[in-house]
């Protein structure tokens, strides 16, 4: 087999790769447009990464490069390079350190900052490249793009991150709760050089593990210890529950975003469940370069549909049909403005582009700050109205709270919040578990339009507690709209890089801010819903309390009740667009 070598890379004809195995992608036919290599590119601390190049034969000018990097190595890639060569660009796919040809370790989300990095300057030294880099792509593809802005290469020119993850915020922990679905979508990615669907998508296995661990009440960090499968990227993510250097080092942080000069488009969806990384990173980006040129487009769409451009329903809600939009081929657009001086796409208006939900219309806004003019703040009351407590306007006089316990040592009511959106509508709530609170009829239709924000003042008797809130309309009809919601832990809610244990039966002030962005028109007559709970259920990890490491905590922990007092000058901010 011929091999060139370089100090950079090695250079692998396809004729000599496709007798490796099943999954090595086969010769293209002579006939063929395409010419196509697979390359071994060394970084510099000696890792490996492998990456296929697409380039149209007849075409011998450097072009612009379109570059995915992923860690879903698949047999079928190299169709979505082609398509960017039909396109009339240089379509690279990099994989993620120790997929596809590499033979190193992997470990997701901790190379792929610095390696990004390396990938971009050799395809920058090529002759088949004009020296410029744009990349796109969801989930995972989307962490990788702002990974590769962590520190900024020249030849990178744009990035188009879908549902992008932040890990470490999004995902494997949300506002330092650490949620179960990526324990085993890492045996998905991390088992072998392509995708270990077996394992990935052994769900029955995963549940009964997960019941295991709540049933028996052992903790957390004991989960592969169940399974029976040692989980060592499980084991390195618990070991960081605040969100310090080891998450912060992935992506861009702080400071890091003001370097970022280059145009952003960022797509997400209003139910895609790691929305918070996303719009952290726009947040973030203009916090510390107030002239970015970042644009955003958000809807009802999922983590999936967001990619696609949206499904006619999303968790049983039927959508409007403006909200039906093409994710790929306004990436291509978006490319051809940045790259070819073609016409910016249409939908971007302005920085911020968002379907109304209920209203069958885009809007836009020249900031984030900007979807909204107003707030309707309501305070948490212990007035009854429709069998709920009040959501009020006014700031009641004097001093009282709701007083709530909560039995972690009991496995058989759980506390799940009603916060993930599916589906979006219901019949009713259950109100079994928890507080909830109800608002007074609108006189008018509104929008609610950004994210909702508050502070919660309550006491405990223990050190800390891991809190839900998640907000509905209640329409005339009867009928329970999701809008957003958040779950966090009590003692980051001041600071997710350091643990404040809160003090016991002292009364704290516990603010939130990180909700789930949303637009949505809402009818005269519907009424906000409030739920309030802590979090207890098996889907993710159990914080007791006693102000150890959740991940260390047992049953036992949980013998002590909970006792809170939700205290009546809490309150929440709903951000709303008064016409």
């Amino acid at each position: 087999m011929k091999i060139i070598l370089s100090s950079i890379v090695l250079l692998i004809t396809f004729c000599n790769i496709s007798n490796q195995g099943k999954q090595s992608i086969k010769s293209a036919d002579e006939n063929d447009k395409y010419e196509v290599q697979n390359v071994l590119i060394k970084t510099r601390d000696g890792g490996t990464i492998s990456a296929i190049v697409v380039k149209d034969k007849g075409v011998t000018a450097s072009q612009p490069v379109i570059l995915q990097y992923t860690i879903y190595a698949r047999a079928n890639d190299i169709e979505s390079l082609k398509e960017s060569v039909d396109k009339g660009y240089i379509g690279v796919m990099a994989y993620s350190r120790g997929k596809h040809y590499s033979p190193d370790e992997i470990w997701p989300y901790e190379n792929d900052a610095n390696d990004s990095y390396d990938v971009i300057d050799w395809i920058s030294k090529q002759k088949w490249s004009d020296g410029t880099v744009g990349m796109f792509g969801g989930s995972y593809n989307g962490f990788t793009q702002w990974a590769a802005t962590k520190k900024l290469h020249p030849a990178l020119k744009t990035i188009v991150p879908y549902v992008a993850n932040r890990p470490g915020m999004g995902l494997p922990m949300e506002n330092n709760i650490f949620i179960n679905p990526n324990y085993e979508w890492v045996f998905y990615v991390g088992n072998n050089r392509y995708l270990d669907t077996i394992a990935g998508n052994d769900r029955q296995r995963s549940r009964e593990m997960q019941n295991k661990w709540w049933e028996t009440g052992v903790a957390y960090k004991m989960m592969d210890s169940i399974d029976q499968r040692p989980n060592k990227w499980f084991q390195r993510w618990i070991s960081h529950p605040s969100f310090d250097g080891y998450w912060q080092k992935m992506a861009p942080y702080e400071k890091d975003f003001a370097q970022i000069d280059i145009p952003v488009l960022t797509i997400d969806g209003y139910y895609n469940d790691s929305q918070n990384s996303s719009l952290y990173y726009l947040r973030e980006h203009y916090k510390h370069n107030p002239d970015a040129e970042h644009y955003l487009i958000i809807g009802p769409y999922g983590h999936f549909g967001a990619q696609r451009g949206g499904f006619p329903k999303v968790n049983g809600y039927e959508v409007d049909q403006e909200a039906l939009i093409n994710t790929n081929e306004i990436t291509y657009q978006w490319f051809d403005y940045i790259f070819k001086e073609g016409v910016k796409p249409k939908i971007l208006k302005d920085k911020i582009n968002y379907q109304v939900m209920g209203a069958n219309e885009w809007r836009s806004a020249p900031a984030i700050e900007k979807v909204n003019n107003d707030y309707l703040k309501l305070y948490l009351v212990d007035e009854r109205s429709e069998g709920l407590y009040s959501l009020k306007p006014e700031k009641p006089v004097g001093e009282k709270y709701l007083g709530q316990e909560v039995d972690f040592s009991d496995r058989d009511n759980w506390h799940n919040l009603n916060y993930y959106p599916d589906p979006i509508i219901l019949e009713e709530l259950n109100t079994r578990r928890g507080i909830f609170f109800v608002s007074d009829p609108m006189q008018k239709s509104i929008l609610v339009n950004g994210s909702f924000e508050g502070e919660i003042m309550a006491s405990i008797n223990k050190k800390d507690m891991d809190v839900g809130i998640t907000l509905f309309e209640l329409t005339p009809s009867g009928e329970y709209f999701h809008l957003s919601y958040i779950i966090f832990r009590a003692s980051y809610a001041q600071d997710i890089s350091k643990r404040n244990l809160l003090n016991p039966h002292v009364k704290e002030t516990i603010p939130f801010a990180n909700t789930h962005f949303v637009s949505k028109r809402l009818e005269k007559g519907s009424r906000l819903v409030l739920a309030l709970d802590v979090n207890k259920n098996p889907f993710s990890q159990l914080n007791y309390g006693t102000g150890k490491d959740p991940s260390e905590e047992t049953i036992a922990d949980g013998k002590e009740l909970l006792e809170i007092k939700w205290y009546n000058d809490s309150y929440v901010r709903i951000p709303i667009w008064k016409e």
